[in-house]
């Protein structure tokens, strides 16, 4: 038996990632929207109710008029913008958050996919909170390097138009970036993190690094022993790789490639440093365990289906 399912607005960066996964699955039907009638509620919320799963692959603004729409139906739906990620009624859309999300995602009508610095940074706090080695009031800081895909099209053709190489450049400096809200409530945090994100001239890929001083943290941690609290959170996950400890390990001339885990939904996991100093370093591709790849995992999760169908 196949399923139905309607990816609305899959000509975006986002949906076109979505519809590329599932192109050629011989379970999954996606339903398509005349071009004409792409704007239309009615003819929107009819393939919303038509669909086994919906994916909106739209601004914020666009995703809260689709959901007005829906309230009062039976459509299920995941939602790829910032939206719902922390709203009441929604599941958050990340599937090794702990031991009960993927129950939670399978029951779902509604589903808030994660964001991309968002993936990176709650794989790698939150063990370490619940864990209890960083208290929920430990003043994080957080850095995450993407590429320019990650902007949309018009920071796109920024880049591509661009007859230079532009640097590397930080953002959202008013430090009150859209990821926030669901950076500290699924970390387990008290307060927001004083997250700084930089865009660099490559296409797709991301670092997201979190530095943790032992001295101020809760209790007295090594970096190995950061690294197995993260591996035994982990242990099994199809999708979550904590790297051995060694500070060489998945460098290429000491140097820690963005690109190494694009057109994958994998997320690698690194603890660098020593006594004094550690840094807790994720590895995803923002295209896909960032935002398309996990989407088709929640996707696959709510129609009972194997999670890794049509991942890499």
């Amino acid at each position: 038996m196949g399923y139905k399912v309607f990816i609305d607005g899959q000509d975006g960066t986002t949906g076109l990632q979505i519809r590329d996964r599932l192109r050629g699955r011989a379970d999954i039907e996606l339903l398509q929207i005349p071009q004409e009638l792409r704007k239309d509620p009615g003819a929107k919320l009819e393939l919303y109710q038509q669909s086994d799963v919906s994916i909106l692959c739209l601004p914020d603004a666009a995703s809260r008029e689709a959901f007005e729409s829906i309230k009062g139906t039976k459509a299920r739906i995941i939602d790829a913008s910032t939206a719902f990620r922390v709203a009441p009624g929604w599941v958050y859309g990340l599937p090794e958050l702990s031991s009960k999300q993927r129950s939670s995602i399978r029951d779902a009508q509604f589903v808030s996919n994660c964001g991309c610095h968002a993936a990176g940074f709650i794989l790698a706090l939150r063990p370490l909170v619940a864990a209890g080695a960083v208290s929920p009031d430990y003043p994080v800081t957080c850095h995450s390097v993407t590429g320019y895909s990650g902007g949309g099209k018009r920071l796109i053709v920024a880049h591509e138009g661009s007859a230079s190489i532009l640097p590397a450049r930080p953002y959202a400096l008013g430090l009150r970036h859209k990821h926030l809200p669901e950076m500290q409530k699924y970390a387990g945090l008290a307060y927001p993190p004083l997250f700084v994100p930089i865009v660099g001239h490559f296409y797709q890929g991301m670092i997201v690094s979190v530095p943790l001083l032992p001295r101020i943290l809760k209790k007295r941690i090594t970096p190995p022993e950061v690294r197995e609290v993260l591996a035994e959170y982990y242990h099994g996950e199809p999708f979550v790789t904590v790297m051995p400890f060694d500070n060489e390990t998945g460098l290429e001339d000491g140097f820690l490639s963005p690109t190494a885990c694009n057109d994958t939904n994998r997320l690698d996991l690194f603890v660098f440093g020593h006594d004094e100093q550690i840094l807790v370093t994720a590895r995803l591709d923002n295209l896909g365990k960032g935002a398309s790849g996990t989407a088709v995992q929640n996707m696959n999760i709510m129609l009972g289906l194997d999670e890794t169908a049509g991942l890499r």
